[in-house]
């Protein structure tokens, strides 16, 4: 007799997941992801009118009284406090953290802009303070609450450049003597959130907390076709990813599927970081 797939590893029936940056490229799906495996979400982010538009669409596949919404700021301790307060208020207990979080630099007129010779000390200090500090603050308030209850997963949403370099190559304009640059926080964050991860699943292990990070490659995104052909030639799978791919990853880590893994750092970029 062929043994059934058991998928109750998977079930997070009766547990609310918070993600931060929700109103962002990837928050809808990492949504989706944990609602259609019978949880909750609370989605976070500083925009709140996206958040309002995020769970109306949402709530048109799933039911409304499994989407909270409420704005806060990943940067502000005292924001991040607020949001716990209100969540206790309501008798809600974030069991799983999605740190999503982060500001995307897009390329802009102004190229030289993100050279390591031109980079501003705020613009450092802004995208640190936000992709960085960020997952600190929420690990910092909802982490220390898990580990009271001696139950939480933690998943840092962080990027394929955290384990390679990015290729300045591919953001040169054809037949122009100017290029856009990857700035240099995108790669700093991205590689500290994997130290990051690794240091908080040994630090509350034994409170049965589980740490994990999530590096995503490339996602189409509406991307010039210069830039794809580009990006392609780097990939062994030859094209970027689209933005539901990755959900079935979100799935695996937050529930107790991955119930013996911690501490890793999961790259799912089409191969690029192979080569």
């Amino acid at each position: 007799m062929t043994n059934k797939l058991n998928l109750k590893n998977f079930d997070l029936e009766k547990k609310y997941t918070l993600i931060t940056g929700a109103a962002g490229l990837l928050g809808e799906q990492h949504a989706r992801a944990i609602l259609e495996i019978n949880g909750s979400v609370i989605l976070t982010d500083i925009r709140y009118s996206r958040l309002y538009d995020l769970r109306k669409k949402l709530s048109k596949d799933f039911q409304k009284s499994r989407i909270f919404i409420s704005k806060m700021d990943v940067s502000s301790e005292s924001s991040v406090k607020s949001t716990i307060n209100l969540l206790k208020k309501k008798k809600i207990l974030v069991e799983i953290l999605i740190n999503n979080a982060a500001l995307n630099p897009q390329p802009n007129k102004n190229y030289k802009k993100n050279m390591i010779e031109n980079f501003s000390l705020g613009e450092w200090n802004n995208e640190l303070r936000v992709g960085l500090t960020g997952y600190f603050i929420c690990i910092k308030y909802f982490g220390s609450d898990m580990a009271k209850r001696k139950s939480g997963v933690i998943l840092n949403v962080s990027s394929d450049l955290s384990v390679i370099s990015p290729d300045q190559r591919i953001y040169i304009k054809k037949n122009k003597n100017n290029q856009y640059y990857k700035p240099v926080t995108y790669s700093v964050i991205k590689t500290s959130i994997t130290g990051l991860t690794r240091y908080v699943s040994t630090y509350w292990a034994d409170r049965k907390i589980r740490c994990n990070s999530l590096s995503p490659g490339g996602i189409l995104n509406n991307q010039n076709i210069e830039f794809i052909k580009k990006i392609n030639r780097l990939i062994p799978l030859k094209r970027l990813a689209n933005n539901n791919e990755y959900k079935s990853a979100v799935q695996f880590l937050c529930s107790n599927a991955s119930s013996y893994m911690t501490g890793q750092n999961i790259v799912i970029d089409g191969g690029r970081s192979i080569w």
